[in-house]
């Protein structure tokens, strides 16, 4: 769409631009708000929209169109502000194209991006309620940890209060020839504080129950025992809830960035793990997976598909003595799902990698796990970590500042399966040049000794036959002569040790 040319007079006709859309701007709502006071036009490399004014001269305006004019510009700026950016874009064969960023499956701190919905058999959760009590948040689990045992005092409480009132204890409070069922009980608060000593078991000596009410004897015994499971059952879920392992997997720490480079003249995806504290993991094992959603060869998308990536559970390298910080490894092979990414693909690549740190607590016990995950943008090509390490005096020290830094390295841009191939290619070249060099020599030796054989003469009229090379014997065969019974085969000595 473009803006009128006879709405401006002064206008030049280098202003005269149509106006497009450019990202996620709506430039023809922008050019409906400042149409009076100027032109719009899109930067092709800002692609933000740009006010040109090509207002009349001042000398021939008024105050009032000057004021209007403020007041559309300032309106403009305003609208202007309030547009969305345009969103992170890049270079496509086309043109510019939106990247749209992938939605993680798993965070860096290692909470997994799920939320479960429509579930309709909640009652599960009540079947295993101690677990359901320890998944809470600390909020929830204060709140139940309080109102477990308010409403069982306030229950119990109640039963005291109702049994002195049947009784007509609270009827001969004055009566000291009245033997109530429980001393000193004159109302719901004496009766909610009993409840309370009875079962914290403090017991400070002024209420009593007395041998003349049995029902207040069952209902001692009653509270006792159930005040004991309430006690186990919620003393068990805060000590469950404190001593969990999660808090130790905020020490284990994943590099921020995964480097592919070669080693051993091999193609490998490496990332970094360490442990910040000096108690250590007992038992570390390492394990990476590959979420990508894919498609069978019958239709069939899965979503989310994941992959076994090998960290060494072949050779054993996927158990770790985490003392100092390790840089794991994964040989891109024929078994490997990046066995035909080059770094072009890499860069295009849609693919989120997660990588598992499993271990038992040394100081409690307890197995710890720690996840974090990289996704395609976060794995950098042609790149090695720096080096942390160094001997101190009497002990290694280790500089975590230079935990997530890389530096980069030569590498080839192609996939692990062209370099393969590559690599068999020269070395099959190797080995028929030098075969062929062999094969030469080979011939021109030959080609000496039969020339050398068709000079030789038996001095009786033979004629000298074809030559046949075996290994290094060379066998000259004659035609029988006149004078000569039979033909024979000799064996000239010179030239085959030649």
């Amino acid at each position: 769409m473009a803006l009128d040319n006879s709405a401006f007079t002064s206008r030049p006709e280098s202003l005269s631009l149509p106006v497009v859309e450019k990202g996620e701007v709506l430039v023809e709502e922008a050019t409906e708000v400042a149409a009076s006071t100027g032109v719009f036009h899109v930067s092709e490399e800002l692609g933000h929209v740009v006010t040109t004014d090509t207002a009349q001269p001042s000398a021939n305006r008024s105050w009032k169109s000057k004021l209007a004019e403020r007041q559309a510009n300032a309106a403009s700026d305003e609208y202007v502000k309030k547009l969305p950016r345009v969103v992170e874009k890049e270079r496509g064969r086309f043109g510019w194209a939106k990247r749209r960023k992938r939605q993680r499956y798993v965070e860096k701190n290692g909470r997994c991006n799920v939320s479960h919905g429509n579930m309709r058999e909640t009652y599960r959760y009540l079947t295993d309620i101690f677990t359901t009590l320890v998944d809470l948040n600390w909020r929830c689990s204060l709140f139940v940890f309080v109102m477990a045992y308010a409403i069982t005092w306030l229950f119990f409480g109640a039963i005291w209060y109702l049994i002195a009132y049947l009784r007509g204890d609270l009827d001969h409070l004055e009566d000291e020839t009245w033997t109530p069922c429980v001393n000193n009980v004159n109302g719901f608060i004496s009766a909610f504080l009993f409840s309370i000593e009875t079962e914290t078991t403090i017991g400070y000596g002024y209420r009593v129950i007395t041998d003349q009410c049995p029902v207040g004897t069952m209902l001692l015994l009653l509270q006792a025992i159930l005040g004991s499971m309430v006690n186990a059952f919620m003393v068990g879920c805060m000590f469950v809830k404190i001593s969990q392992p999660n808090k130790r997997a905020e020490t284990l720490v994943f590099s921020k960035n995964a480097v592919i480079s070669l080693r051993d003249d091999k193609l490998c995806l490496m990332f970094r793990v360490g442990d910040l504290r000096s108690s250590h993991i007992v038992g570390a094992n390492m394990r990476a997976k590959l979420i990508k959603s894919k498609q069978t060869q019958e239709g069939e998308f899965i979503p989310l598909d994941q992959t076994d990536i090998s960290v060494g559970f072949e050779t054993g390298d996927d158990r770790l003595f985490l003392v100092s910080p390790l840089v794991i490894s994964h040989e891109i092979d024929s078994h490997s799902p990046f066995w035909d990414m080059s770094q072009g693909q890499l860069e295009k690549d849609d693919f989120e990698m997660v990588v598992i740190l499993e271990g038992m607590v040394e100081a409690t016990g307890m197995t710890c796990q720690a996840r974090s995950s990289y996704l395609a943008d976060e794995v950098q090509w042609g790149h090695r970590f720096s080096p942390m390490m160094s001997l101190a005096e009497g002990f290694f020290d280790i500089d975590y500042g230079s935990f997530h830094q890389t530096f980069a390295v030569d590498t080839p841009s192609c996939s692990a399966h062209e370099l393969s191939l590559a690599a068999a290619r020269l070395e099959a070249h190797l080995y028929w040049s030098i075969s062929s060099k062999l094969d030469e020599e080979k011939w021109e030796g030959s080609s000496l000794t039969n020339q050398s054989g068709k000079q030789l003469d038996n001095g009786k009229g033979g004629v000298v036959g074809p030559t046949f090379i075996v290994g290094e014997i060379t066998g000259i065969q004659e035609q029988s002569g006149p004078g000569e019974l039979n033909g024979c085969v000799t064996t000239d000595q010179s030239e085959s040790e030649a």
